[in-house]
Order: C-alpha cells, then sequence, then structure tokens
C-alpha cells in the first residue's frame, strides 16, 4: 500500500511507550515514561535542554543503540509489535520509523539520487518508477514545482529550507508510517520555518509525526498533543490546547510562563 494515500483511523495508538527507562552508562535519561502516539496527529515533546525528549524520539526507532554504553528497559510498540524485541530487524524498523535531523543532511548528491538512495540501496532499480517515485515524493514535500528542471543539480547548493524539504522527500520515498523530527527549524529562518510548518500539518494528513522543539509557539501552532519532559520524567501529557492553557502541573505551568527552562 502506498503510505502517501494511506491513513489509519484517528485516535488509533500507532506506538506506544510504557515504563520505558534509559541509562547512559550510570546516568538515566529517562525515567519511567509513558507515550501515546496517536495515528495522523502531531505529537510534540517540549521541555528544556537536557530534559530527555530527543532522547525519547530517538528511541522510537533505536537511533540511540548506536551510542556505547545505552541500555534501555520497558516497552516500546509499534502497531503493537515490540521495537526493542530480538526479532525486530532494526533496518526496517528505521525504515517505518523515519527521522528528520536538526540541520539538513542531504547527500553530496543530486537532488534525484537523494531521493532515490534508499530506493537503490532497497533494490528498486527500474528508472520508470524510480521517476515517478521522485515527482510523488518531490510533491507530496512541495519541491516538485521549484525542482522539476534541476533534478540533476546539486542538493548542497539548495536554500537550506529545500534542503531540509528534501530530506523530507528522501524518507517519503521509502514509504515510513512514522515521521521523527528533531528540532527540525532550528537552522532555519522564520518564513523558511513557516513552509516546513506548513508541510508539517499537510504531511499529518497521511503520516503519523513526533517532533521534538524548543519552539512552544511552534508546538502551539501544529501540534495535536504535546508531552512536557523535565530531567527525564513526562511531567505532563494530554491535548496541546489544554497543555498551554490550562496544564494540570505546576511545573508545566512554570514552563509554559516562562518562569523554568
Amino acid at each position: 500500500m502506498n503510505s502517501l494515500s494511506a491513513s489509519k483511523t484517528p485516535n488509533t495508538l500507532r506506538m506506544t511507550v510504557r515504563d520505558l527507562n534509559l541509562f547512559y552508562g550510570n546516568f538515566q535519561a529517562l525515567k519511567t515514561v509513558d507515550l501515546p502516539v496517536q495515528a495522523n496527529r502531531i505529537t510534540a515533546l517540549i521541555g528544556p535542554s537536557g530534559c530527555g525528549k530527543s532522547t525519547l524520539l530517538r528511541c522510537l526507532n533505536r537511533m540511540n543503540d548506536l551510542i556505547p554504553g545505552v541500555k534501555v528497559t520497558g516497552e516500546v510498540l509499534l502497531d503493537d509489535q515490540p521495537v526493542y524485541g530480538s526479532g525486530m530487524d532494526v533496518c526496517l524498523l528505521r525504515k517505518r520509523v523515519g527521522m528528520v535531523f536538526q540541520r539538513p543532511n542531504p547527500f553530496p548528491l543530486s537532488v534525484r539520487d537523494n531521493v532515490t538512495f534508499g530506493l537503490r540501496v532497497a533494490g528498486v532499480f527500474r528508472q520508470n518508477q524510480l521517476q515517478e517515485i521522485v515527482e510523488r515524493s518531490l510533491r507530496a514535500a512541495w519541491l516538485w514545482d521549484q525542482l522539476k528542471d534541476h533534478l540533476d543539480s546539486p542538493a548542497l547548493a539548495l536554500p537550506m529550507d529545500q534542503q531540509q524539504r528534501l530530506c523530507v522527500a528522501r524518507l517519503l520515498a521509502v514509504e515510513p508510517e512514522v515521521i521523527l523530527m528533531d528540532e527540525p527549524c532550528s537552522a532555519l529562518d522564520p518564513i523558511a520555518t513557516g513552509k516546513i510548518e506548513d508541510l508539517m500539518m499537510e504531511l499529518r494528513e497521511r503520516y503519523t509525526i513526533v517532533i521534538v522543539t524548543h519552539n512552544m509557539q511552534q508546538a502551539a501552532r501544529i501540534s495535536d498533543v504535546s508531552g512536557y519532559m523535565l530531567l527525564g520524567d513526562m511531567i505532563e501529557f494530554g491535548p496541546t490546547d489544554s497543555i498551554f492553557t490550562n496544564p494540570a502541573d505546576k511545573r508545566t505551568q512554570d514552563y509554559i510562563s516562562g518562569r523554568y527552562g
């Protein structure tokens, strides 16, 4: 099934985190964290620097496995399948749960080759199929009209916001189910940030998105649900409107009002 047109019923849990603990050596970075990730929703993780937001995000596709000395306990489920189970194919997991990083990281290749890179690794070589996916992915990232005549131009020559959207297109080409975004606008100016936010709102119709952001205004603008984290704990989680207008925990109120962090 083509994920560019696929969606799940709203309120369906796409991913579930239960009692998650993570240690970097002797340091505990996450403390018994729970997180429900609803399909076709934008979930924002907010909180001060060092609170565990990005660490939690990387647990969803096991990117923390790449860090020596990491120990994880608890449970992460993707459609009820244990992410940390012995039968999980980590390469397949990272295809299903893809990530967009803080700074755009296009490969030093052409626009076309960036989009098709993952497909070629997966053994897709038919030119007509590749061309179809390039167009479809660039359209989904709102880049086709700007780049359709420049597919063989170097990706690194693009403006920063187009580089970031190209990274999204590269991800969409391999048909993920969940998109993780780790501060995707931190290196962009306000106009470029607006373009990425508009893109996320569009992609939400077909994908499940989890974003880490320091920008509380951004979380308020684009997310459906938010989780406030502090010192490795999930302090409060719920509908974004409630989190920002009527938080249940004083620590959340202090952060939202600027008295902490």
